[in-house]
């Protein structure tokens, strides 16, 4: 995804949506993690390259106490697009918090470290390299030499529908997001209530790279009950009012109309449900559709 934005992490950030997303990509939902066991991690370690030292960051970071683990490191990763060197990338992150524990005062504390790959790609599987074998050009003499290396990767819209349903925080709407435009290409929003409102929109226009997600949380940050028929209402809207801006001379209905297609052209919404926006038929909407964006 190149450089990272700060607010692309802030979701995941939240100790109650990091617990949610562990325990139910690693412990199929059963609440081993609870967000209060969380202690925040740094995310920077160095490496040296052509005898600089440089700095490298995850995402997101934490440790977690409990009676059985001591302390355990938990990291991820977030990505829209397949990385060749994922696995390397990985490693590295592993190897520099593992030698972080060669520290005096580390007190002599040993713990494993867990790095979790979310890929959030909905048209394609990732078949990039997931391991280190697959990563290098290994001699077939020297394979077995080589340790493996296998990143747990997770594909979040290809996971079952009861796993989505399995998510207890905000989370379950980004995942519900990706799955939809997977099978559909188009998404039907929820009723659901988003809790943290402003990080998961950063979260959405990051990911989908789509600034409307943030562009209107001004005009919902204010509202009791905000769930994404709230925010796709808002980005209409707001699309409406920015053609008028523009100088577009066309009536409120007919820019309603307009909005509606794009939002559907773009995979925001589905012709079903832009169409009862629209006051249309399906079919009506469609055709309309059809002749905007061919």
């Amino acid at each position: 995804m190149g450089k990272k934005d700060i607010s692309e992490k802030s979701l995941e950030e939240l100790n109650d949506v990091f617990a949610d997303i562990v325990n139910v990509l690693l412990f199929d939902g059963k609440k081993v993690i609870l967000p209060d066991d969380l202690v925040e991690s740094n995310p920077h370690s160095n490496y040296t390259s052509n005898g600089k030292i440089r700095e490298q960051e995850r995402d997101v970071s934490k440790y977690w106490n409990n009676s059985r683990i001591r302390l355990a490191a938990i990291g991820i990763e977030n990505e829209t697009e397949e990385e060749d060197d994922m696995p390397l990338r990985v490693i590295s992150y592993d190897g520099a918090a593992y030698r972080a524990q060669f520290s005096p005062k580390n007190n002599n504390r040993r713990y494993p470290v867990v790095s979790l790959v979310l890929y959030y790609g909905y048209k394609n599987r990732w078949k990039k390299s997931k391991t280190l074998h697959k990563s290098l050009d290994i001699p077939e003499e020297l394979k077995k030499f080589v340790p493996d290396y296998k990143m747990n990767l997770f594909e979040i819209a290809y996971l079952k529908d009861e796993q989505v349903k399995l998510f207890k925080s905000d989370f379950k709407l980004v995942a519900d997001y990706f799955v939809q435009m997977r099978k559909t290409g188009k998404y039907v929003p929820p009723t659901d209530r988003i809790i943290h409102v402003q990080e998961m929109l950063s979260l959405m226009s990051a990911l989908t790279n789509d600034n409307r997600f943030v562009d209107i949380y001004d005009e919902v940050k204010g509202k009791e009950r905000v769930n994404m028929c709230t925010v796709l209402d808002e980005i209409e809207e707001k699309g409406i009012e920015k053609g008028m801006e523009k100088g577009i001379e066309k009536g409120r209905e007919e820019g309603r109309i307009e909005i509606l297609y794009s939002l559907v052209h773009d995979g925001v919404i589905d012709a079903k449900e832009a169409a009862k926006r629209a006051g249309k038929s399906v079919k009506a909407f469609n055709a309309g559709l059809k002749k905007t964006y061919g």
